[in-house]
C-alpha cells in the first residue's frame, strides 16, 4: 500500500456497526446526512485490503444521478489508497487487486445481465426509489465466493419514495429503531436468513455537523412537517406527498366489533395472478351508531375483512391462484353471512374465447357484478374513483369519516396510506407502487358513491349500479 495513504476509519457508532456487521443482508438508513455513503465506501476499502483480488463489489442504482455523489466521494477515499478508476467502465481497481464498480439496476431483467458473474459484495443505493424489491432480490443470485469471502448485500436509503412501504415492512422500521437490531426471516427451504438493521441519524455524522452546523436548520425549511420528520429524524411512518393525504390512522382505523345483522354487507375485488389480487368485505352503517366509543354515521362503509393474494415476504408478488381456487376460498370465508353483492373489475367480464374470470367464479359459488364506473380521475363534472374515496375519508360536515377500516385489515393499512402521486400525472396515483387494494377500494366506493350534502359542497356523482340505493329528496347527494 502506498506510504502516507489515506486510511478511512468509521467515525460514529452506526458506521462502526456497519463495518463490523457479519450478516448477509444489511439495511443502513434513516435520516439524510447520516453518513451512509462514507460508511459503505469505507467498509469496502477495509474489506478489499483484507481479501485482495477475491473482493469484487458493485454499487447499483436506479438512476444515474443517484451514483454521482458516491463516485465523487469514492475518489476522495480510494485514490489516496492507490486505487485506479476506469472512467468509461466506472470501475475501481484497488491496490490489492480487488474491484469496485458502479452500475445500473432498474428491473429484474437488468440483474439478469449479471448472471454468471461472481460478486462478493453488493450495495443498492437510494433503495426507496424501487417500488418493490423484485430487482434487488434477484441480486442475491450473484453473491458467491469460491475463496471464502463472506458475501454481503447492503441497502441504503431515506424515508419517502415509492418503496417506502415495503422497506418499512421488511426491516420493521415503524417505529424507527433507536439502535441496531437483527431481524430473522424464514426461507421457503426452512433456513433462517438474518438481516441487520442499522438506523442512521444526522446526529451520528459528527463530521457534517461540525463542518456545516446550519444543515439541520435548512432541513426544517424543505417543506411539510412529514418531510421534515422523514429527512431529519428518519421517521419511516411519516408520508410526504401521500396520494390520500386525508388518511388519519386515529380517525379511520377501528377495533373490530360484532357487525349488526341488519347492516348491508358487500364485497369488492381486484383480480391478479402474477401480481396480487385483493378482496375486501364491507358493511354499510345502517343508522347513527356508537361502537367502542367511536361515532359511526349512517351510510358510512366499514372494511371488516380482507384477503390479499400476496406472497409472504414478497411485496407486490401474487399467489398465482386460479379463479376457481379464489372463488372457493371466498365462499368459505362468507359461509354463514349474507353478502348482498360483489363488485369486480370490468376486465374480469371480458370474453376472450373462453369462460371469463367472473363466470368461473360464479360456477364456484361466488357472483359478481361489473364496476360499471372505472373512472379513476374526475373529469367532465363527474367524480372519479379516487375522489370518491377522498370524499368518504374526509367525511361529513361534522367531521366524522364516512369510511373506516378494521385494524385487522393490515394490508390496506400497510399499502394505501403510503401511495404516492404519479410524477407524470399528479392527479393520479403512482401505479408502479402496490396499488391493488386501492383499486379494489375504489370499486367499493363507486358502487356506493357518497358526497357531502348541498350545504357543504355541490358535486356531480356517476349513476351507480341499480342495487339497493336511493337519492335524497332534494336531489343533492347520494345517501348510501
Amino acid at each position: 500500500m502506498p506510504q502516507n495513504s489515506y486510511i478511512w476509519r468509521p467515525q460514529s457508532g452506526p458506521q462502526k456497526a456497519l463495518v463490523d456487521c457479519p450478516y448477509p443482508e444489511i439495511f443502513f438508513g434513516g435520516a439524510r446526512g447520516g453518513g451512509k455513503t462514507d460508511g459503505v465506501l469505507g467498509k469496502w476499502a477495509l474489506k478489499e485490503r483484507l481479501y485482495g483480488a477475491d473482493f469484487n463489489a458493485v454499487m447499483f442504482r436506479r438512476t444515474t444521478v443517484s451514483s454521482e455523489d458516491a463516485i465523487s466521494r469514492s475518489r476522495q477515499i480510494f485514490k489516496p489508497l492507490g486505487g485506479v478508476f476506469n472512467e468509461s467502465r466506472k470501475i475501481w481497481t484497488m491496490p490489492n487487486g480487488g474491484k469496485i464498480g458502479f452500475s445500473y439496476l432498474d428491473s429484474a431483467g437488468d440483474a439478469q445481465e449479471y448472471q454468471g458473474r461472481n460478486l462478493s459484495d453488493v450495495w443498492v443505493e437510494e433503495v426507496g426509489q424501487y417500488p418493490d424489491p423484485a430487482a434487488i432480490d434477484r441480486l442475491f443470485g450473484l453473491l458467491r465466493s469460491a475463496n471464502g469471502v463472506p458475501v454481503q448485500m447492503i441497502l441504503t436509503g431515506n424515508p419517502g419514495g415509492p418503496g417506502q412501504h415495503w422497506i418499512a415492512n421488511r426491516y420493521q422500521l415503524v417505529p424507527f429503531p433507536e439502535k441496531p437490531q437483527v431481524i430473522e426471516r424464514k426461507l421457503a427451504n426452512g433456513a433462517i436468513h438474518r438481516m441487520a438493521v442499522i438506523p442512521s441519524r444526522i446526529t451520528d455524522n459528527r463530521i457534517l455537523m461540525n463542518a456545516d452546523p446550519g444543515y439541520v436548520d435548512r432541513l426544517h425549511m424543505v417543506g411539510s412537517e412529514e418531510l421534515v420528520k422523514a429527512w431529519l429524524q428518519g421517521d419511516w411512518g411519516a408520508v410526504e406527498g401521500a396520494f390520500f393525504d386525508c388518511w388519519d390512522s386515529e380517525q379511520h382505523i377501528l377495533q373490530p366489533f360484532s357487525i349488526p345483522e341488519h347492516w348491508l354487507r358487500f364485497r369488492s375485488g381486484d383480480w391478479g395472478t402474477a401480481k396480487p389480487f385483493s378482496i375486501g368485505w364491507w358493511c354499510v352503517v345502517g343508522e347513527d351508531t356508537v361502537m367502542n366509543g367511536r361515532f359511526l354515521p349512517r351510510g358510512a362503509i366499514v372494511r371488516y375483512r380482507e384477503w390479499y393474494g400476496c406472497q409472504k415476504n414478497k411485496p407486490n408478488t401474487g399467489l398465482k391462484l386460479s379463479a376457481a381456487e379464489v372463488a372457493r376460498q371466498i365462499a368459505q370465508l362468507e359461509a354463514g353471512e349474507s353478502v348482498a353483492y360483489g363488485v369486480l373489475d370490468d376486465a374480469c367480464f371480458a370474453n376472450t374465447g373462453g369462460p371469463t374470470i367472473a363466470e368461473t367464479m360464479a360456477e364456484n359459488g361466488v357472483d359478481w357484478q361489473p364496476t360499471g364506473n372505472k373512472t379513476r380521475i374526475s373529469r367532465n363534472g363527474i367524480l372519479g374513483g379516487w375522489d370518491l374515496i377522498r370524499a368518504r375519508l374526509r367525511g361529513n360536515a361534522d367531521g366524522h369519516p364516512m369510511m373506516f377500516v378494521f385494524s385487522n385489515c393490515r394490508d390496506f393499512i400497510r399499502t394505501v396510506p403510503v401511495l404516492q402521486h404519479d410524477p407524470l400525472k399528479p392527479e393520479d396515483l403512482d401505479t408502479e407502487a402496490e396499488d391493488h387494494i386501492a383499486d379494489e377500494a375504489r370499486y367499493a366506493c363507486t358502487s356506493r358513491p357518497w358526497v357531502r350534502s348541498k350545504n357543504d359542497q355541490h358535486l356531480n356523482v356517476p349513476q351507480p349500479p341499480d342495487i339497493d340505493r336511493w337519492i335524497s329528496g332534494d336531489g343533492s347527494s347520494w345517501r348510501l
